[in-house]
């Protein structure tokens, strides 16, 4: 879970970019994308099989 924890003279803005950067790096949104609509089993096997052919 990404946490950034602000002192009292930091900025907000340069906060809020260090969380945007580590949920990317960790995923989170790509996760919550991908879990927005139900994917049958068939064919997530045929769209890994397509990433791992790439």
């Amino acid at each position: 879970m990404a946490e950034v924890k602000i002192e009292k003279r930091e900025d907000f803005e340069k906060a809020l970019r260090v969380f945007k950067m580590q949920c990317k790096r960790e995923g989170i949104l790509k996760e919550c994308k991908d879990r927005q609509y139900y994917t049958k089993p068939s064919q997530e096997r045929r769209l890994n099989a397509k990433k791992k052919k790439s």
